[in-house]
């Protein structure tokens, strides 16, 4: 199965789990997204940083560009994986894709570093502003610091092979 991987990433988290899911693709290619010249691929699977509860700019525009194709993606975010926002993230995506009618065949989403500068921007945020330091936030990037980690990247390539099987 010809297979494109193609990401974008901002701080290279989402570079590496691509790298991670090509693992199950033998035939696969790994491309940043700017370096994508065709879709004629059997499989297409794109890879992200979330940005303000979707894919980030560069992915939007690149996902608006496959149609009726057999699809996949993964992402990685700065919150916690199991979070809502996560959540919302996963149906915001799944959108992009079935609303150009192409066949989404499953995704992968984890933890990421979160950009120094983003960081440093929040840091300087009034207290009343919803992205201001807080205990809670404070500890969530400190933990995103630590992603994503080798059970990441190990369980987005067994996440793709299951998804391979059932292709």
């Amino acid at each position: 199965m010809k297979t494109l991987i193609a990401y974008s990433s901002k701080t290279g988290n989402t570079r590496k789990v691509g790298e991670a899911i090509l693992k199950a693709f033998p035939k696969g290619e790994l491309r940043d997204i700017s370096d994508v010249e065709h879709l004629d691929y059997d499989l297409i699977i794109t890879g992200t940083w979330i940005d303000k509860g979707t894919a980030d700019t560069k992915a939007l525009k690149f996902i608006e560009t496959i149609k009726g194709k057999k699809t996949a993606y993964f992402f990685t975010l700065g919150a916690y994986p199991d979070s809502q926002h996560a959540m919302d993230c996963i149906t915001a995506i799944d959108k992009l894709f079935t609303d150009n009618e192409n066949e989404l065949a499953g995704h992968f989403h984890c933890q990421g570093a979160i950009d120094p500068k983003l960081i440093s921007w929040m840091s300087e945020l009034p207290s009343e502003h919803p992205h201001s330091p807080n205990p809670e936030r404070l500890k969530r990037w400190e933990d995103a610091a630590n992603h994503p980690d080798q059970n990441d990247f190990d369980t987005a390539e067994k996440t793709f092979k299951e998804i391979l099987t059932g292709l």
